[in-house]
């Protein structure tokens, strides 16, 4: 990605969603206590280490989107010592309540939006280094911290890592395309069936898929 980043830096929302989904999918069904939620606003990760999260919201079958969130450690968005306005001039179909609840909690790093084909967002002062969206996000502009990410979310041995890379790609086409299926969400699953550890919930991922309109 660019420094600070830029909207082309960023994959087709379709994509991206496909991506946001199959990480919720695998870390809801692993973990004890997931950071990911699907619901009305989109697909959430609450935390994505030190407070950092990100938000990914797909409206009109993928024809408009919105991407926001924050990396503490990375997003440098205070010019004079006030915070960058990430909403001035943006288009009037933004869900602008749910966005102006996070500006006034002071919760941006950047906001990405989806509209004609493209990605935009705010011109960016010249004294912005960084938004933080390779921090909190870089699934987002890249295949492979998108697999790597997808990779350790599995609660496997370092070494069964690497192999699980297909499962994830497959998964991913499904997703992109909304005809997942139980069979598939199984499949991606699968590699984190080991001998000594709980076998992974089959049952809330599923539920999270269906909540995320990937399945047929």
């Amino acid at each position: 990605m660019h420094t600070p980043s830029r909207p082309d830096d960023l994959e087709p929302p379709e994509l991206l969603w496909a991506r946001a989904v199959t990480l919720a999918v695998i870390d809801a069904a692993c973990s004890v206590r997931t950071e990911y939620a699907v619901d009305d606003d989109g697909v959430w990760c609450h935390s994505t280490g030190a407070g950092g999260w990100w938000r990914l919201t797909v409206l009109d079958g993928g024809g408009r989107a919105v991407l926001c969130g924050q990396d503490p450690d990375g997003s440098h968005t205070h010019v004079g010592g006030e915070q960058i306005d990430f909403l001035a001039g943006g288009p009037g179909w933004l869900p602008w309540d749910l966005l102006r609840d996070d500006a006034a909690g002071n919760l941006f790093g950047f906001v990405y939006w989806w509209q004609d084909g493209a990605w935009h967002r705010i011109p960016y002062p010249d004294e912005v280094r960084e938004d933080g969206l390779d921090g909190a996000a870089p699934w987002a502009g890249s295949h492979e911290e998108f697999l790597e990410l997808a990779v350790t979310s599995y609660d496997v041995p370092y070494e069964r890592q690497r192999l699980l890379t297909g499962a994830v790609e497959r998964f991913v086409e499904r997703a992109r395309e909304r005809k997942a299926d139980e069979a598939a969400v199984a499949a991606l699953l699968a590699p984190a069936l080991t001998e000594d550890g709980p076998a992974p919930r089959l049952d809330v991922a599923l539920a999270l898929a269906a909540r995320a309109g990937v399945l047929a």
